[in-house]
């Protein structure tokens, strides 16, 4: 066993940076209730595979990128379909998103998480024959009732959290631990949040609500499960997406937060 070997360190790169606030950006405290309703006890979508893909994430830190791909993988899932998303379209967007230049090292230094949505929102995230288009909004991330009301109602949340070098501790085959918790054992590398750096994930179902059980999170093309006081001490951000193209006719769309939106847009322009 090991912390990270250098055979395997690159297997999983981070790239979120800094959660920041943009003036007028969309909060999901506009839909009315949305975030202070009761959210389920538990979410359980065994049955449902949401089908992960890497998307670069283990070349580029492009998991801002590769977190938008995957929330719309795990929407169509819901709805008995799904995207194809190549890692060279979500690539591109990390470049059209941060700044990237392909072949250059010294610009693939990932991407502010507000930023990149609204890149989504005004220019679309190109797929395989087509290009789709994002709402948000922000939520507060210590609001653990609201982040599973996002989780049950837009599919997953897309999250900004600070990853610990404990987190990354890893196996001779390159498995990253079972559980992501807050009692790692010691040798495994330090715990404090941050030490390895900001990375995007999406957390997709739940077992329940008390500070040990399961949240699974969708990252790096994988399925990975924390506790939620493993999440509770990481987090950074949070945000939900719809898709409107993705999503059934009748579903609720929100005008409250599409208004919020344009005029978030209006403003930033």
């Amino acid at each position: 066993m090991n912390e990270i070997s250098p055979r395997l360190a690159n297997l999983r790169k981070f790239g979120c940076r800094p959660a920041e606030i943009r003036a007028g950006q969309p909060m999901l405290s506009v839909v009315r209730g949305f975030l202070a309703r009761q959210a389920p006890a538990r979410l359980i979508r065994t049955s449902i595979d949401p089908a992960p893909l890497m998307l670069g994430n283990d070349v580029l830190g492009d998991c801002t990128s590769a977190g938008i791909g995957n929330h719309a993988r795990a929407t169509a899932a819901l709805n008995r379909f799904q995207v194809d998303v190549t890692t060279a379209q979500a690539e591109a967007f990390y470049s059209l998103s941060t700044g990237y230049v392909p072949g250059d090292p010294r610009t693939d230094n990932g991407g502010i998480e507000v930023d990149v949505l609204t890149t989504a929102q005004r220019s679309g995230y190109a797929v395989t024959n087509q290009t789709l288009f994002p709402i948000w909004g922000s939520a507060d991330p210590g609001d653990e009732n609201g982040l599973r009301n996002i989780i049950a109602d837009l599919s997953a949340v897309y999250l900004g959290v600070r990853l610990a070098r404990a987190d990354m501790w890893q196996d001779e085959t390159g498995a990253l631990a079972p559980v992501w918790d807050t009692d790692t054992p010691a040798g495994h590398g330090d715990p404090t949040p941050g030490s390895a750096g900001g990375h995007c994930l999406l957390g997709w179902d739940y077992t329940g609500t008390d500070d040990t059980d399961l949240v699974t999170l969708l990252t790096w093309g994988a399925k990975q499960r924390a506790t939620w006081r493993w999440l509770r001490s990481r987090i950074m951000e949070a945000h939900g997406l719809a898709w409107r193209q993705l999503m059934p006719a009748t579903r609720d769309i929100w005008q409250a937060l599409i208004a919020a939106n344009d005029a978030y847009l209006r403003g930033a322009a």
